[in-house]
């Protein structure tokens, strides 16, 4: 996955419409993102089409079962060659840990390894749901602290956290955990359902890895413009945390 670009999240239901979003980009390498929604719509042949179109996918399955299921689904899905997946990190050690035998698994009969990041807790929940609905007593940045601390436990290299978190997590870790950042704007006004958002140079600024817009993109009249306007605040906010640190 190439860090030096934002992933697109396909927000899109069929294959014929990512045909016609990726249409303006023609030529262009992109770090995509296919989540359950346009995965479960069109599945394998999908994937294997924007691969050989030269793109990056980030398959955003989330997966969450019992250890045996998750590791036999995750070796599954290493063999479509993506170049990053996800799990729950509320699933557990032992189930990150069979993620891993499954995507060691995989990776052996295909020779390319995916990242594995485990998803901490999504950028959709606020604190109230955090206590209320979860029943999980403590602030929102120790919940995803521990989850992150579980990943690496697992021997999981990164997690999907808000940009809120991100400097807690790249201090608790001694910046050795990989941090993918969703729930990012570049009109804090449309949040549509996130709940921690920042700003492109925001996410750059704190040490994002890696971010992930879809919306604002794909539903954008001028989706390259905006495109080419995330990236150029992701890249100011990268240079300012790498003068910094």
């Amino acid at each position: 996955m190439d860090k030096n670009l934002p992933i697109v999240a396909l927000d899109i239901q069929h294959q014929e419409a990512v045909r016609e979003f990726l249409s303006a980009f023609e030529g262009e390498k992109l770090n995509l993102k296919v989540g359950m929604e346009l995965f479960y719509s069109e599945g394998a042949p999908l994937i294997k089409e924007l691969k050989a179109s030269g793109h990056d996918i980030f398959l955003d399955l989330k997966l969450h079962d019992i250890p045996t299921t998750v590791e036999r689904a995750m070796e599954v899905l290493t063999l479509l060659e993506v170049d990053m997946l996800t799990i729950h990190a509320s699933g557990g050690v032992e189930m990150m840990k069979a993620a891993i035998r499954g995507l060691e698994a995989g990776t052996k009969k295909t020779g390319k390894k995916p990242l594995l990041v485990a998803v901490t807790q999504l950028t959709s929940t606020t604190i109230s749901q955090l206590r209320d609905e979860q029943k999980i007593a403590v602030t929102m940045k120790e919940s995803v602290t521990h989850y992150a601390e579980l990943a690496m436990q697992a021997g999981i290299e990164g997690v999907v956290c808000s940009p809120q978190e991100v400097s807690t997590l790249k201090e608790s870790s001694n910046n050795q955990l990989i941090t993918v950042t969703p729930g990012i704007r570049l009109n804090k006004e449309n949040r549509h359902d996130q709940k921690r958002i920042a700003t492109p140079f925001e996410a750059g600024e704190v040490g994002s890895d890696f971010i992930v817009v879809g919306r604002p993109i794909t539903e954008s009249k001028t989706p390259v413009a905006i495109y080419n306007e995330i990236r150029s605040q992701w890249e100011a906010g990268r240079a300012a945390y790498k003068e910094r640190n």
